[in-house]
């Protein structure tokens, strides 16, 4: 605290008297936490004082905020903040400069936090703040006064170590501050070693929290250090506890006549699988049979994930826990135990399999005549990878071509009605990398949907809208108001499509807001208008970034992204615990039982809309990872690319060969000095009228690479 500065310098000065200033600013914040009132001995005890001549003088500051209504008296020797002030709470997300904004539920934008406000707080930490009456553009500016819980105590990060000081430099910069470490908590830590680190303690007044060592990961910058720091940064585990493994192991593979016989045997129906290349767990299938002319029955069939993982059971606990499967550039961190995942629950060709299935009589305009949802058991013909289904779909010819046609035509009759009712239409390219046996990428190849893919995504977009239409509708389409998992996605802030719309009328591309169908034809349109031209990326990216994310609840109001009422996930158990919800839920409804623990659905529902954001990040840092190693040793080379963003500091650019984005920094823009235009996402040169804007194509060569802090810097060409 401020007083141990005050005893300091009286020490130091011998009979100058301590910094009253500083003690009475030390006083106060005590009070600005929240309204409990303090004894003067309790201050003492919260300041760390026990020198006589200090508490003296504490009595005469608390005299002074007594007079001046700073504090107020309650009864005999007991203070009490004056102040009537409303104090908020939420999450404190940090920037790398060490300010912050404070998400709190009661405020309409989120509060901003200046660096000399944001006390001894980490990002994701829960605080109470009070504001300050300022405002910084749309946001509130505030004051943290307590920090309520910790969003975690353990990080990930590099060890700098010289003679005398030690301290970890976080991964992630939003952290907001270094962590010092005493040589005896290193653990055998050594300069530059990538560490996980646990905080110890936060003295007043230090300007770092104190932290150990408990774990070494390896060197900075080695492949194996750098993706096992994600898993760790992100709490992600790399294997299953033995006694989950042990569980798993001891699974029945056969399926029994009797476990047969409780379900629709559907194994002489055609049934095949179209996946990527690679995959190993099949959680789908396609089925098609002929009813008479002009009406399909099409099964999609789900791995029945729920018979395996029983409620109660230790695989159910940590399949919770985890929630769904994590997709890392060089390898998976699943849900399920290999066992499970790529063997027993699998839908692999010419093998016997228990399913869930969504069973549709189709007509030759795509429409619903009849349905049937229940547990099946399957026997897939044929595994198909995309390439081979796509071959099939342009030749006209092949294995299974007749029922592939088929399917592919009344598929792109649903995607057509789809579109016409209000769904958005995201077509962005995927950049994958070739890695070698030493998983460094040795180049880069781009992912487009073709029709094998769109013709698999219609189905399952078919079979998660007729469930949570099943369990959600009755049959006058009022809300039953059932218990259930739903996949919501709400309508665009009005500010961000607003912000959207002037962005693209740059480009020529109008927006009509309308409504919200017309804020999505609309949005369809310029997807469609920027195809093949230089902004179609930062287009497609921007329109990305306006929408609402979608998130997992019991409150159904529906996914304005898709354009449906009604939506949930049930075609992805294997590496989504919110379908393997959807499949119980769904059979006890089957069965004719009441569901009545809302709450606890709900808990999951969140829980599980959590893990899918940390999964998220978790891709996009070892993706990154893998952008800076592709362009290691490629420093001087030059390349072509497009801005994707504009700040303060610079330019990011987004390279047009591998999509790898760094940073053309303004300090570096020797040819002017530019200014930030907010309201045309640009920079411009003060004296030139140069214009930088998102979107724009520009050359650049690549300035430095470092691995270790994942950072590409650029310079313009």
């Amino acid at each position: 605290m401020l007083v141990l500065l005050a005893m300091k310098k009286r020490r130091n000065r011998g009979k100058k008297s301590p910094n009253l200033k500083a003690l009475k600013r030390s006083i106060v914040e005590l009070f600005q936490g929240d309204d409990s009132p303090l004894t003067h001995k309790e201050i003492y005890r919260l300041l760390q004082v026990k020198d006589k001549i200090l508490k003296h003088q504490i009595l005469f500051i608390l005299k002074n905020l007594l007079t001046d209504g700073t504090l107020k008296e309650l009864g005999h020797g007991k203070y009490v903040t004056n102040e009537t002030r409303q104090f908020y709470e939420g999450k404190i997300e940090k920037t790398a400069s060490g300010a912050g904004y404070v998400i709190c539920d009661d405020l309409e934008t989120d509060a901003y936090i200046p660096p000399r406000n944001s006390g001894q707080t980490l990002g994701g930490d829960r605080v109470r703040i009070v504001l300050t009456g300022k405002h910084t553009g749309k946001n509130p500016e505030g004051q943290v006064v307590k920090v309520i819980e910790r969003g975690r105590t353990e990080f990930v990060g590099n060890l700098r170590l010289d003679a005398r000081t030690c301290f970890m430099t976080p991964d992630n910069s939003r952290i907001g501050t270094d962590f010092y470490i005493s040589k005896e908590k290193l653990n055998g830590a050594k300069n530059g070693d990538k560490v996980q680190v646990k905080i110890l303690d936060w003295p007043d007044r230090a300007k770092s929290p104190f932290a150990e060592v408990i774990r070494v990961i390896g060197k900075s910058g080695e492949h194996h250090t750098e993706i096992h720091a994600i898993l760790a940064e992100y709490g992600l585990p790399y294997e299953f506890p033995k006694a989950v493994e042990d569980f798993v192991a001891a699974l029945p593979e056969e399926i029994s006549e009797a476990e047969i016989a409780k379900r629709r045997d559907m194994r002489q129906v055609l049934t095949f699988t179209i996946d990527p290349h690679d995959a190993k767990d099949f959680d789908d299938a396609l089925s098609i049979e002929k009813v008479k002319d002009g009406l399909w029955e099409i099964g999609i069939h789900i791995a029945d994930v729920s018979h395996y993982v029983e409620e109660g059971s230790l695989l159910n606990d940590e399949a919770y826990e985890r929630a769904t499967s994590v997709y890392l550039v060089d390898r998976v961190v699943p849900m399920l135990p290999e066992k499970l995942s790529n063997k027993v629950c699998s839908l692999r060709p010419h093998e016997e399999k228990l399913c869930f299935s969504a069973v549709f009589t189709l007509n030759d305009k795509a429409e619903v005549v009849n349905e049937w949802f229940g547990r099946t058991v399957i026997y897939s013909d044929h595994r198909f990878t995309y390439e081979d289904a796509q071959e099939v779909i342009e030749k006209k010819k092949g294995k299974f071509s007749e029922e592939l046609l088929l399917m592919d035509k009344l598929a792109k009759v649903m995607r057509a009605k789809r579109v016409d009712e209000g769904a958005i239409t995201f077509d962005r390219v995927e950049v994958k990398f070739r890695l070698n046996d030493s998983n460094h990428p040795t180049g880069v190849y781009f992912k487009q949907a073709k029709d094998a893919n769109k013709l698999i995504e219609e189905y399952m977009l078919l079979a998660n809208r007729r469930v949570a239409s099943f369990i959600g509708r009755a049959k006058d389409g009022a809300p039953t108001k059932k218990p259930f998992v739903y996949r919501i996605h709400d309508v665009p802030d009005p500010e961000k499509i607003g912000t959207f719309s002037t962005f693209v009328k740059q480009f020529g591309h109008q927006m009509n807001l309308n409504s919200p169908k017309e804020i999505a034809n609309s949005m369809n349109r310029v997807l469609s208008d920027v195809v093949g031209k230089s902004e179609e990326n930062m287009v497609e990216l921007l329109a990305i970034r306006t929408m609402s994310k979608a998130k997992y609840t019991i409150e159904n109001i529906g996914h304005y992204g898709l354009g449906f009422e009604d939506y949930t996930h049930f075609t992805s158990p294997i590496r989504r615990w919110p379908d393997v919800m959807v499949h119980r839920l769904l059979q006890k409804y089957l069965d004719g039982e009441t569901i009545r623990n809302k709450e606890e659905i709900e808990s999951q529902c969140k829980h599980s809309s959590a893990m899918e954001k940390l999964s998220t990040d978790a891709e996009r840092a070892s993706i990154k990872y893998m952008q800076v190693k592709y362009l290691t040793g490629k420093e001087g080379q030059e390349f072509n690319g497009v801005i994707s963003g504009v700040t303060e500091f610079g330019l990011f650019v987004e390279l047009e060969e591998s999509l790898c984005e760094g940073l053309v920094a303004i300090r570096d823009m020797k040819d002017d000095h530019y200014d930030l235009s907010r309201e045309t996402f640009s920079l411009v040169g003060r004296k030139s009228g140069k214009k930088y804007q998102i979107g724009d194509s520009v050359r650049i060569s690549v300035r430095q690479v470092d691995l270790v802090k994942k950072k590409l810097d650029f310079e313009l060409v």
